[in-house]
């Protein structure tokens, strides 16, 4: 007996009779979408795309074009780590492209004037994940029902949004024509959307109205509020509108897979979203995979499950350290592993606490030289022999040389071997002094002995600690590395009792002029050098503490003249000076860059690059280079349709 599925499947494959309908041309079309569309549930691709889509030119990348089908399989260690599905696929209004530009992705184009004026253009007949169409009204909706209603967003629109207080003037032009508008520059507005954890400015409208109390039926949000456990409709609009974090499998996407697992669970399915935006250049919608999973589990045993085959693609929760262990496994586990750069400024650095609590340490802290002592102490080389195999590069925190605002000087600063002039500043900074265990004295006559606090993520961190403290006690400095969980660092920090930190480098180390300076200047009560005085400035003065270190006000002052200007050229020169005073002034001890993060890779994966830049901003991982264009070997070649 023929199935209804049987049929479906038949009828592509058996010539047509002349007395039937014209049969579709399926030639571009996902063979797993195929039924649906016969059956009725889909609409053919030249109604499921927009107007004028995205073309991704493989071959002029040097890419392969694919085939279809396949499930990608990836591993986490957390739940929450279903958020990197919606960094890897990388879909956003605008996006950076590999040489650090922004350009259109989702949008079909930007209109800039004056640095101030920003005119967003749809594509026309873009559709979220569930066939509604993707429209001006999405944006108006989140502007004027969500980032300006007092219960939703009692602190107003993201800070992105604002410049010295100002909010942006909001505009509908058309149906697929919206602007946002200030009276001075904003150049920081398009990075914050082509983010790796982008700035949210549109909800699925048509969805998102039916937790709003201004729109929903008072009987139904009620009702809904009571199944979805939650305080009120605000708690609820916000759980329903999470995208960043995937756990609404009913929300409305418009990235490249759909997520079809509500949380809790120990594995979750994206299955393909079948009104993509982008297609390759034969016209066929992205992606080639059907679906990514994603398998939760103990993170310390991710690398085994690797090495025996367990995934397609993997680099989260797998370091350097492994490396030769995945090697060897490369046979069994039908993978080969690949090594790309890692992104950030520095593997990892000492990041000196100038907002300790303790006023001995606050003052020693504070003074340049103790810190160009510490960092011109270390015995760089020795470490990168010791724990990457001579591999890595030696140098401080800055940006890397795939940035355009490389300058080797910066890396070079106070990164020499040189215990002699560690010694020296040392006492020159009023540590000369000495006890019988060679330990130097602070000032007020206690040990040189300091805590260094660590989260512990990884075995290299805790290597690398132990042989600073070796390299420091050669210059009269006791460390003690002290292991505790990642968020009881960040409070130990904050609250001023952490003198110092273990903390990975820049993490826009590829950065462009283009791209907002904040993590070069207090800007944040997030980073470890200055807790508080990036509270003081996030806050515009309303907590923390008013910088008071001329280098560190002068960069708070240059953030602000980078949100005001106009030009790559300006933003540039602004850049460069607060990379040179922050090498200057090593508020960020650097040790290693330029690591290698193994990526492993299924030997049936293709367009998988063989050389890479491993960095969550800007590139989203994978997400840079499009993940929606790998493909598998094995996967199904699109079925073509024979007309009669």
């Amino acid at each position: 007996m023929l199935t209804r599925r049987t049929f479906g499947l038949l009828a592509l494959l058996l010539p047509v009779s002349k007395s039937f309908a014209q049969p579709r041309d399926m030639s571009l079309e996902a063979p797993s979408l195929v039924q649906d569309i016969w059956e009725g549930r889909l609409p053919d691709l030249s109604e499921r795309l927009p107007e004028d889509p995205r073309v991704i030119d493989l071959p002029a990348m040097g890419r392969t074009p694919g085939h279809y089908g396949g499930t990608l399989r990836m591993l986490m260690g957390d739940q929450r780590d279903i958020r990197m599905m919606t960094v890897y696929s990388y879909a956003r209004l605008v996006v950076f492209d590999l040489n650090g530009e922004i350009i259109p992705d989702i949008l079909a184009k930007v209109d800039v004037e004056e640095g101030r004026i920003f005119t967003l253009h749809l594509r026309k007949r873009h559709r979220w994940s569930d066939g509604h169409l993707f429209t001006a009204e999405d944006f108006r909706y989140w502007w004027e029902d969500v980032a300006n209603d007092d219960y939703l967003s009692p602190d107003g629109p993201p800070l992105q949004l604002v410049v010295k207080g100002e909010r942006p003037h909001f505009e509908v032009i058309d149906e697929t024509t919206v602007r946002f508008s200030w009276s001075m520059p904003n150049p920081g507005f398009l990075p914050a959307l082509a983010a790796a954890q982008p700035v949210q400015i549109a909800l699925p409208s048509h969805y998102m109205k039916q937790f709003h109390q201004r729109y929903a039926d008072p009987l139904r949000l009620a009702g809904l509020i009571k199944m979805e456990r939650v305080k009120g409709w605000g708690a609820l609009h916000d759980r329903m509108a999470r995208s960043y974090r995937p756990e609404n499998p009913e929300l409305p996407t418009l990235s490249a897979w759909m997520p079809t697992t509500k949380p809790p669970s120990e594995f979750f399915i994206f299955k393909r979203n079948p009104y993509y935006h982008r297609v390759d250049e034969q016209g066929r919608q992205l992606p080639y995979i059907d679906e990514v999973t994603m398998s939760i589990g103990t993170s310390s045993l991710i690398p085994a499950k690797v090495a025996a085959g367990g995934a397609d693609l993997q680099a989260r929760y797998i370091a350097f350290s492994d490396y030769t262990f995945l090697k060897e496994g490369e046979a069994n586990g039908h993978y080969n592993v690949r090594l790309w750069e890692r992104g950030e400024g520095a593997y990892v650095t000492l990041v000196p606490n100038l907002n300790v609590t303790d006023p001995g340490w606050r003052a020693v802290l504070r003074d340049v030289r103790v810190r160009r002592a510490l960092s011109v102490a270390i015995n760089r080389r020795d470490i990168n022999q010791v724990i990457f195999f001579g591999l890595a590069h030696e140098g401080a925190n800055t940006v890397l040389p795939g940035s355009p605002l490389y300058d080797s000087r910066f890396d070079r600063a106070w990164s020499q071997y040189d215990p002699a002039l560690a010694n020296k500043l040392l006492d020159e900074a009023g540590l000369e002094r000495r006890d019988d265990d060679g330990i130097r004295l602070l000032p007020d006559g206690r040990r040189a002995e300091i805590t260094v606090e660590t989260a512990g993520d990884n075995t290299e961190e805790t290597d690398i600690l132990e042989l600073v403290g070796y390299d420091w006690a050669k210059i009269g400095i006791k460390l003690y590395p002290r292991g505790v969980q990642r968020d009881l660092l960040r409070r130990s920090v904050i609250a001023g009792n952490a003198k110092m930190a273990v903390w990975p480098g820049l993490d826009n180390a590829t950065a462009g002029p283009n791209m907002p300076p904040d993590s070069l200047a207090p800007t944040t009560s997030m980073q470890f050098q200055w807790p508080l005085w990036g509270q003081y400035v996030d806050t515009m003065g309303r907590e923390g503490e008013k910088p008071d270190l001329p280098a560190a006000q002068e960069l708070v002052d240059l953030a602000k003249r980078w949100r005001r200007s106009v030009t790559p050229e300006e933003r540039k020169e602004i850049w460069t000076r607060m990379l040179e005073i922050n090498a200057d002034q090593v508020f960020t001890i650097g040790i290693l860059n330029r690591t290698s993060q193994p990526v492993v890779v299924s030997n049936k994966l293709r367009n998988v690059p063989e050389v890479g830049i491993y960095s969550f901003e800007p590139g989203a991982y994978f997400g840079i280079y499009m993940i929606d264009t790998f493909w598998f070997e094995d996967g199904n070649a699109a079925l073509e349709v024979k007309r009669d």
